[in-house]
């Protein structure tokens, strides 16, 4: 794999390029399962800032260092804090944006692939929501405990865990804080893909992805942005979409690549 950016196997997060087009992220602290310390939660988006400017990125997909893809959210803090630190004015001050940075896999404009090496425990179940398409190694564990740390869910569990499963299905995580098993996952929609070598698996799935002409998959991940506000909003997205990607080059260069059963070489413009 070639190397994005500077790195080595110090760093909180590695990024690498193992395609055109293809970029993966790393989340290296294997030692705290990749638990969100605020050190990992800095490099996370100093490295996610960068990847969404370089033009040149058409999929992202992130894993983790390790046995484990991510063990959520690091509390360690509550103990060190003073009691100025910890009122609930300044907690809430403090979560939002540590929501919003893990997050931003959502927010992209490109498709975000999580290959889920391992255990996703907490926020790191919700990380894993946060992107496009979930492949789970058969190792992989979920599991959404919140209640029984005596805390409430956060970083978005309560809207993403039923987007993805349903309400049913999100409540019994919610409240009982069960591992679900990598069958069961793919079963409930967790996971669209359950592989033993699920990052191996997620770079084929993202090179297949990163073939696609660029302009249209962006204005796509917007599209299904705005399915949730029903179809008329969609057809209304979508009848201003279409057209504009009728006036790229990559319509002519995708018709006549059909035209001349070749693969398409999609430039983006």
């Amino acid at each position: 794999m070639g190397t994005r950016m500077t790195a080595d196997a110090g760093d909180a997060v590695v990024v690498t390029e193992p395609s055109p087009g293809v970029c993966l992220l790393t989340l290296n602290r294997p030692r705290v399962r990749n638990a969100m310390t605020s050190e990992l939660t800095e490099a996370w988006d100093e490295a996610i800032t960068e990847i969404e400017q370089n033009r040149d990125t058409r999929v992202l997909i992130v894993t983790g260092k390790g046995s484990s893809f991510c063990a959520g959210a690091d509390f360690s803090w509550l103990d060190q804090g003073s009691a100025e630190d910890t009122t609930t004015d300044r907690l809430r001050d403090r979560m939002l944006p540590f929501y919003r940075s893990w997050l931003r896999p959502q927010r992209l404009p490109f498709p975000v692939v999580a290959a889920v090496n391992g255990p996703a425990v907490g926020a790191g179940v919700c990380l894993a929501l946060a992107c496009d398409l979930r492949i789970a190694s058969t190792e992989a564990r979920f599991s959404t405990p919140f209640v029984f740390l005596g805390t409430h869910g956060g970083m978005g569990a309560t809207w993403l865990l039923p987007e993805a499963v349903g309400i049913s299905r999100a409540r019994e995580m919610l409240y009982t804080g069960r591992e679900v098993h990598p069958a069961e996952a793919r079963e409930w929609g967790l996971v669209s893909e359950v592989s033993e070598d699920a990052l191996g698996r997620s770079v084929e799935v993202a090179e297949r992805i990163a073939a696609a002409g660029p302009i249209a998959l962006r204005l796509t991940k917007t599209g299904l942005e705005q399915a949730a506000a029903g179809l008329e909003a969609a057809i209304q997205w979508e009848a201003l979409a279409q057209p504009v990607t009728m006036n790229t080059a990559d319509i002519h260069e995708g018709v006549e690549a059909v035209r001349a059963r070749r693969a398409p070489r999609f430039e983006g413009r």
